[in-house]
């Protein structure tokens, strides 16, 4: 098999795998006890929170664990606009979010917010000016993903918080970096976003486990309550094998150091080989090493890939959380119906090789040999 779809998920790297074993079956405490076995899962959650701040740059005090991205998007909403809606009741973000985002903008709408999602531009990513015309004295919060999970194009977080700051504006910034975490450089205070989301399944972590950067003395609300874990802002008995997995994860992501760099590599050498074996090949946004998106116009992208999973060749035609609708992200960007129609996803992880993109490149020029072009 060879796997391309890293963007929706990872394979769990040896060391996430081990660390998840031990804590569920030699670990085992639970980190509010104050026996002995309690003792030790609570200094394991102190490394593994000073792991995964480390990672962002961050303090360990801003860093709280989650199930996931889908969580931390809705908590950085919901939490902000509860914080912040005596500034105002608007919200600016993107078309081209993830529903985790979008879907919590949705809510906010029924409940009396006023939300002005962005266009982007040709790049696939919404651009510093279009947020700062956006921005209004009532502006309680932006939220801008750092890499779109379908093009893999880069928002440039920085220069959208100086615009922020020099309209006068009160707004919050929530960034999902759940895409970027890892791959590209991810320094939280460089940034200068207020809430960061990461999840650790795009990273060879496992499923169900995620972090959530909130900066130093912003209150946010916590989105589940119960017996105060977390510091109280995210309540419930720690996921101890998600999280140690996790923090094993980054730390072997870091220790490879040249990741990104080998991916951004399959990228181009998948580029160089399509470009002229299939010339009516189009590429779509980009930015991140690790995502290609590419539309192979009259073809449709679900018989291609129902063709290479045949050749055992694994990769999307979008989101894994949108399956069966035509992708909102390329819509945005104001693409023919033809080139959104014949759109794929390929997107790399730490462990795939040349032969992989080899393989990939092959199972496209035989496809695009054998199969009928749509009229």
């Amino acid at each position: 098999m060879i796997y391309l779809d890293n963007a929706a998920t990872t394979q769990v790297c040896p060391q996430a795998a081990q660390a998840a074993l031990e804590a569920m079956t030699e670990r085992f405490g639970n980190p509010s006890s104050t026996h002995g076995p309690g003792r030790e899962a609570r200094e394991g959650l102190k490394a593994a929170r000073e792991t995964v701040a480390e990672s962002l740059g961050a303090k360990p005090e801003e860093v709280f664990f989650t199930s996931g991205g889908s969580e931390g998007d809705n908590w950085a909403i919901e939490g902000a606009c509860r914080l912040m809606r005596h500034k105002g009741r608007h919200i600016v973000s993107g078309l081209t979010e993830h529903d985790a985002v979008r879907k919590t903008l949705d809510q906010l709408e029924s409940r009396g917010w006023e939300v002005t999602r962005l266009a982007p531009g040709p790049d696939g990513a919404v651009s510093p000016e279009a947020v700062a015309g956006a921005l209004r004295p009532d502006t309680a919060l932006v939220s801008l993903m750092l890499v779109n999970n379908e093009t893999g194009a880069l928002t440039d977080i920085p220069a959208i918080v100086k615009a922020i700051k020099a309209a006068g504006c009160p707004a919050l910034l929530h960034t999902d970096a759940i895409q970027g975490y890892m791959k590209v450089p991810l320094d939280v205070k460089a940034l200068g976003a207020d809430i960061v989301t990461v999840s650790g399944h795009k990273i060879h972590a496992p499923k169900g486990i995620g972090a959530q950067y909130v900066r130093a003395g912003l209150r946010l609300p916590p989105l589940i309550l119960g017996g105060g874990q977390e510091n109280a802002r995210r309540s419930g008995t720690e996921n101890m094998p998600g999280i140690l997995a996790l923090a094993a994860a980054v730390r072997a992501y870091r220790a490879d150091a040249d990741a990104p760099a080998r991916m951004g590599a399959l990228r181009q050498q998948i580029i160089d080989t399509l470009s002229p074996a299939l010339p009516d090949m189009r590429l779509i946004g980009g930015g991140a090493p690790h995502i290609l998106c590419l539309s192979l116009p009259g073809y449709r992208s679900e018989v291609l890939l129902n063709y290479l999973d045949g050749m055992g060749v694994c990769v999307s035609k979008g989101s894994a959380c949108k399956r069966g609708a035509r992708s909102h992200v390329l819509e945005a960007m104001g693409l023919p119906a033809r080139v959104i129609d014949g759109a794929i996803r390929v997107s790399f992880g730490r462990f795939n090789t040349r032969a992989d993109a080899d393989g990939l490149c092959q199972g496209l020029i035989r496809a695009c040999g054998t199969l009928y072009k749509m009229l």
